[in-house]
């Protein structure tokens, strides 16, 4: 296997340094990618897994100043190395979050509801009552889009593969507010015109598979709408007709939320409101954890091997 638990002596801490007790870490599919070498961030080898966490601070050298021992930290960026009981990073690669929020929905903050709050707030102004699509529904981003997208009155239509267990999909989608579950067969069929008699159609779609569906979802934007991809777990492009673009003036774009924090790194006020707002949403109940499977790190392995199966609808969170 590419992963070995190894114990390594904790380095001295610096004065801009701060050594952080990690307490949860999650496993995402771009953390996977980091390992098999087939995402864009690679970090210099031997390196420690993992890009997104809760740690708690221990202590803080002599020049920190804006975080001290117990305060909650994530990560201010990807390649930080979260699968650890302990580590000592510079001040800047940690941001600073409420302690008072549940344990899980801040070891899983940094990565799904930020990008599902800048999709929803960067391509189309969106305002209540109006709707969006969505593929890959039950996927954390997808999660994290329909309760975002409920607190602020848009109505999401949200896409998911049939399995067998639909019925408890839907149902769990449904407690989370969305308006609409469909499977990707559902896109075809004529039966979609009933969904649009009581909501307009999106201005907005998300797409995080690729492939045939994603084509399919596309026919039910508005004119001049914009389709978002953050994701490709089909591993099959995104084909559009050429009527889409010449007749409907579709827009397609892409999002990574590496790059915008790359691009916001001098802009502390952005990020910080997003935060606020995300954290807000999570003390209000409106916005809560994927649903997440607690693992304990000495089974990694196991914990690793279940991330990767299909249809699996839950989060593997490593337990530091």
């Amino acid at each position: 296997s590419l992963f070995r638990l190894k114990h390594l002596e904790v380095p001295k801490l610096g004065d801009c340094d701060v050594h952080v007790r990690m307490l949860a870490a999650p496993i995402n599919p771009a953390d996977i990618n980091m390992i098999q070498g087939t995402y864009p961030l690679q970090s210099p080898l031997p390196a420690v897994g993992g890009n997104e966490g809760v740690g708690q601070v221990l202590e803080v050298g002599r020049c920190v100043t804006a975080l001290k021992p117990g305060d909650w930290v994530i990560p201010a960026d990807a390649g930080l190395g979260t699968w650890r009981t302990r580590g000592v990073f510079p001040e800047d690669a940690l941001l600073k979050v409420p302690s008072d929020i549940p344990l899980l929905c801040a070891a899983t903050l940094s990565v799904n509801p930020c990008t599902a709050f800048r999709v929803l707030a960067d391509f189309e102004s969106l305002a209540p009552g109006d709707s969006v699509i969505q593929n890959g529904a039950n996927s954390g981003v997808g999660q994290a889009v329909i309760q975002i997208a409920r607190a602020s009155g848009i109505k999401t239509i949200n896409v998911v593969r049939d399995r067998p267990d639909l019925p408890k999909l839907v149902e769990r989608l449904m407690a989370l507010g969305a308006d609409h579950v469909i499977t990707e067969e559902m896109l075809r069929k004529p039966e979609m015109k009933d969904i649009f008699k009581s909501i307009p159609r999106p201005r907005l779609a998300l797409n995080c598979v690729g492939g045939k569906s994603t084509t399919e979802m596309l026919r039910h934007l508005q004119p001049k709408g914009t389709m978002v991809t953050y994701g490709g777990m089909a591993k099959q492009p995104v084909m559009v007709p050429v009527s889409a673009f010449i007749f409907r003036d579709l827009r397609l774009r892409g999002f990574w939320m590496t790059q915008w924090r790359k691009d916001h790194a001098q802009d502390q006020e952005t990020v910080a409101a997003m935060m606020d707002a995300l954290c807000q949403l999570i003390r209000r109940g409106q916005l809560t954890a994927p649903a997440c499977t607690e693992v304990p790190l000495q089974d990694y392995s196991t914990a690793l091997d279940t991330s990767m199966k299909p249809f699996v609808s839950s989060k593997q969170i490593l337990l530091l």
